[in-house]
């Protein structure tokens, strides 16, 4: 019976992916990419929770559990396990590293000096994000390009976006296989980039920002650990159309339902239910 329950679970986890369509509205396109990146591995992680605490002994629905089930559950809350800490140990190794390098004020900032000539400048760590600027970014941007990066810089300490997508990085990881997942994954990252340029866009010249991120792709240094947020990491060119035309015309901060943003995890719990159903 467990494997039966781990079976429908999977479908319904396809099936959510299959049926992701971006939306229209910033807000809805957020939210719908959102719940369906989410939804599926936290329905897989949390169903083998609740098969892990049902154990291999006695019956769900008057079908007997067995150790098939149970064995494959384990596998796969070990194996999220282990991603967890090594992606951690990751991301711990590079701060250390950071820690290491020059320490300089930017804009009543403090920030960490990275001796490369490319331009580059990034958020890198976990809840307490430490701003990483290089001294090409220093010495090729004029003083209003500099704090016009900076500004986005501090949009993504405003949304703790190292934080929050280190854990959607670890549930990328762990769900490679369901279809769509790198799509969302890019969508996730699009999005992030975008609500980042509408924050300093509230703050600065959007016609300045948009310069200095033209400068910036033009040569990235790119990072692709889920715990560095970097200002020009390198954009297809549509992406890169979608970041400058939103720039031009820029619009309201886009605001986010907060009840919305727990449906999902609520809908992820349901699988606890099948708890009452052992006996």
């Amino acid at each position: 019976m467990h494997l039966s329950l781990i079976l429908l679970t999977l479908g319904l986890a396809v099936l959510i992916r299959l049926v992701w369509r971006k939306q229209d509205s910033w807000t809805k396109r957020w939210q719908a990419a959102l719940t369906a990146f989410l939804l599926p591995p936290l329905l897989l992680l949390i169903t083998s929770v609740a098969v892990l605490c049902m154990g291999t002994q006695g019956q769900m629905l008057g079908l007997q559990v067995g150790w098939l089930g149970y064995s494959l559950a384990l596998g796969f809350v070990g194996f999220a396990g282990v991603s967890l800490l090594w992606l951690a140990g990751q991301g711990w190794r590079s701060l250390q590293q950071v820690h290491t390098y020059p320490t300089l004020n930017l804009a009543g900032q403090t920030g960490y000096l990275l001796d490369t000539p490319t331009l580059f400048a990034a958020q890198i760590g976990f809840w307490q994000s430490k701003l990483l600027v290089s001294r090409g970014l220093l010495q090729n941007l004029t003083p209003a390009q500099l704090d016009v990066v900076l500004t986005h810089e501090q949009a993504h300490h405003y949304y703790r976006d190292t934080f929050w997508f280190f854990g959607l990085g670890w549930l990328r990881h762990l769900t490679t296989w369901l279809p769509n997942t790198e799509a969302l994954w890019q969508e996730l990252l699009l999005l992030r980039e975008l609500r980042a340029d509408q924050w300093a866009a509230q703050r600065v010249d959007p016609l300045l920002l948009a310069e200095a991120l033209l400068l910036v792709v033009k040569a990235p240094m790119t990072d692709s650990n889920t715990y560095c947020v970097a200002f020009g990491a390198a954009l297809p060119a549509n992406r890169l159309e979608e970041r400058i035309g939103a720039l031009l015309t820029p619009s309201i901060e886009p605001e986010q339902s907060k009840i919305y943003q727990w449906v999902w995890l609520f809908l992820s719990l349901l699988p606890l239910l099948t708890l009452t159903l052992h006996v």
